[in-house]
């Protein structure tokens, strides 16, 4: 039986065991923590147990619903009230509901025109006079928009978007990973908002993100059971020194060789926190109506507001709203580098703006931050070693769970398995 040792216990580096595992190898996963699930986490805030990273996933493709089916979990539809766009101006408006990651499919629409205005709207209705070729080789996502639609359409839609989403700017992602195939649409039908039409036509009616009934912490947690049942090795506490094509080294000195060696996470250290969630359990009837939808996007520079996103949780998930008592909310705020202290009033007094109603400190029943960091530096391909997880497949699980499906079924040819 061919052997494999996968690094990092992340959802990257339980699936590509999982996979390798179904497929005949002897699997033996190293984690340097002492919990599995890297960023897909979980906390206890008022005695709630809640997602501490991740709460969604895009649908495309099916990958995550694919894999959480065949694990027992029950996917589940957030609420179709949709989000809200909070402009620098302090006014918020419905997110336009023909877009994708903010590109407008019709520019001059009347909620597209409420949030650029009438000038950033025929800027961008512009596009439809473009050859559908131009700006087709652009791999850079703000770039590709910014030509095609102009800035407002950019800084006032699209940037609130990935901002929230991937913790990017868009001129710091790659289109071909947040939004697969839209470039060759494009060239295809002549215009970026006709290829925001057909894409959208022709994805899978619903939302364009689901999540898991329970949290999309129990995603690890069925992986976890999974593995164990087919015999695979997981090791936590133990920090990985180094890799090469035959195995490893741990911290403490000792060698794992193997035919084969997996890096799901990065060695580096973790550099500066880059985001910090801010979560509110609160005792709120003024909320019962969700006067902001499932939560809201905020453009940066919005006066007086620190936070960069807004979930109302409760509002967006009905299994969650099925657990809290009557006029009891959660919220999850998102930051930017943000110190913890006083987060708590801060993320109150956000609240209050972005959501519009009185939020009062004695209705906070529950109180928790989370901080996450990204690595110092990317990790470098290593001979022999294959890389899977965010560094190699971009943000998001549908794309980190596609990509270590895909280097699985590779491995598993080469191994012969």
């Amino acid at each position: 039986m061919p052997s494999a040792v996968v690094v990092g216990g992340g959802v990257a580096g339980l699936v590509i065991a999982r996979e390798l595992a179904i497929g005949g190898v002897a699997v033996t996963v190293i984690e340097a923590s002492d919990r599995l699930g890297g960023k897909v986490s979980r906390h206890t805030v008022a005695g709630i147990e809640l997602d501490a990273g991740a709460e969604s996933f895009a649908t495309r493709a099916g990958t995550v619903a694919t894999l959480a089916e065949s694990l027992g979990l029950a996917v589940e539809s957030p609420s179709p009230d949709g989000a809200w766009l909070q402009a620098s101006d302090g006014r918020a408006f419905p997110l336009p509901k023909t877009s994708l990651l903010g590109i407008p499919s019709i520019p001059l629409a009347a909620d597209v025109i409420e949030v650029v205005g009438l000038a950033g709207a025929f800027r961008a209705q512009l596009d439809e006079l473009m050859l559908g070729f131009a700006a087709s080789k652009e791999r850079n996502f703000g770039k590709l928009v910014r030509r095609r639609m102009g800035a407002a359409v950019l800084e006032r839609l699209v940037a609130p978007i990935t901002l929230g989403i991937h913790s990017r700017h868009p001129d710091e992602l790659d289109v071909d990973v947040v939004a697969p195939g839209l470039r060759a649409m494009m060239s295809r039908v002549g215009s970026l908002a006709h290829a925001v039409r057909e894409l959208r036509a022709a994805a899978p009616a619903g939302s364009a993100v689901s999540g898991l009934g329970g949290g999309i912490f129990e995603l690890v947690d069925a992986l976890a059971s999974d593995l164990r049942k087919r015999g695979v090795i997981v090791r936590l506490s133990s920090p990985v020194a180094s890799v090469d094509a035959d195995g490893v080294t741990l911290a403490s000195g000792e060698r794992v060789d193997t035919d084969t060696v997996v890096l799901a996470t990065a060695l580096a250290a973790p550099g500066e926190t880059t985001i910090t969630l801010a979560t509110l359990v609160l005792d709120a009837p003024q909320l019962d109506r969700a006067p902001r939808g499932t939560g809201l996007l905020v453009v940066p520079g919005a006066d007086g507001i620190r936070a960069k996103a807004l979930t109302h949780s409760s509002a967006k998930w009905p299994w969650l709203a099925a657990r809290l008592g009557e006029h009891q909310h959660v919220v999850r705020l998102s930051y930017n580098r943000v110190s913890p202290e006083g987060l708590r009033e801060q993320a109150r007094t956000d609240a209050e703006k972005l959501l519009g109603v009185e939020i009062a400190a004695s209705s906070i029943l529950g109180f928790d931050s989370v901080e996450w960091a990204q690595p110092a530096t990317a990790q470098p391909a290593i001979a022999g070693v294959t890389l899977v997880g965010e560094g190699a497949a971009g943000t998001g699980l549908a794309a980190v769970i596609g990509q270590a499906r895909s280097e699985a079924e590779r491995l598993l040819g080469d191994l012969g398995a």
